[in-house]
């Protein structure tokens, strides 16, 4: 992943005066970090939905139990999204792919809930929440 990377210049080729060159730095630095922070989650997520569906036929099992499954995403796939997330820089377009991977995920795990007319729906964002804090 990394050799994909091209390495930027971190000032362009202008004079500055030594007031700006440093807050010139800086916001280069925060550039490039944010930049990289966002091909790093984004690669990450591609590196989650690989892990899930490599193990896509024990989470299609029906020998194996929801608990079991949400057991397996959190053991195999969640630490393969989140590994150095520490360093990561968030914003709110990042947060709404990591919430949109886990609830794909999710909604594979729980499946859809048919209703007492007979018909399928998907479950909601707060019906997967409550499912994944009861089982907890």
């Amino acid at each position: 992943m990394l050799q994909n990377r091209r390495i930027l210049p971190l000032l362009p080729n202008k004079p500055h005066t030594s007031s700006t060159k440093a807050v010139t730095l800086l916001a280069d630095i925060y550039w490039l970090m944010n930049r990289c922070t966002e091909e790093e989650i984004k690669g990450r997520i591609s590196l989650g939905n690989k892990a899930f569906y490599a193990n896509q036929d024990l989470f299609k099992s029906k020998l194996l139990t929801k608990n079991s499954k949400l057991w397996m995403y959190k053991t195999l796939v969640r630490p393969v999204v989140t590994y150095a997330c520490e360093t990561w820089v968030l914003k709110e377009n990042i947060k709404t792919k990591l919430r949109v991977f886990e609830r794909k995920v999710l909604s594979r795990i729980y499946g859809p809930t048919k209703e007492k007319d007979g018909t399928w729906r998907i479950k909601s964002n707060e019906e997967l929440n409550r499912l994944v804090i009861k089982t907890s």
